[in-house]
């Protein structure tokens, strides 16, 4: 059942799942036109933006130079949550923001620390974002499966909506 919600809830209902599940896969196109995906960590959202640290020189930073439209797409299985993000990248290098941003668990591939040679930032934009947050508890699904079963009724899933961001 989708709830309604206000456009800003939804905003930070987006922006909250995000942080809290604190990876996601990064969604761009390949020289051929092909879709191509990867784990990333999350290290900021700011506002409307969510950043990244990324090596400078990796295919990533290629494909979103050729094309800047990217999808950010997240998940929480056990917790029921899941996230959809349409979004404009860029990479850049910016020493203070890097600073700004830095943490310890990046040092594996970043040895130097922010001021490592090849890192660079992604910045994206977030245009749109669509989520569901269902109730993440076995006993509520098995409750629900239960109630469909027998009474025949679809349970309550919980909130899911779409919004659009400044940029979309």
């Amino acid at each position: 059942m989708t709830q309604h919600i206000s456009d800003d809830e939804a905003r930070i209902k987006v922006r909250e799942l995000i942080k809290d599940i604190g990876f996601v896969m990064l969604v761009t196109t390949d020289q051929e036109g092909s879709l191509s995906s990867r784990p990333m960590a999350v290290m900021a959202v700011e506002g409307d933006k969510v950043w990244f640290f990324t090596d400078a020189n990796s295919p990533k930073t290629m494909e979103i130079g050729r094309d800047h439209e990217v999808l950010l797409a997240c998940a929480n299985p056990s917790g029921q949550a899941f996230v959809s993000v349409s979004g404009r990248a860029r990479v850049l290098q910016d020493e203070a923001k890097q600073k700004e941003l830095w943490s310890e668990g990046a040092r594996l591939w970043f040895p130097k620390g922010h001021k490592s040679e090849n890192l660079a930032l992604i910045e994206v934009d977030m245009l749109g974002a669509e989520y569901w947050d269902s109730p993440g508890s076995k006993v509520l699904f098995a409750y629900g499966y239960v109630k469909a079963l027998v009474a025949g009724k679809t349970p309550e899933t919980g909130e899911n909506a779409k919004v659009r961001f400044k940029g979309g």
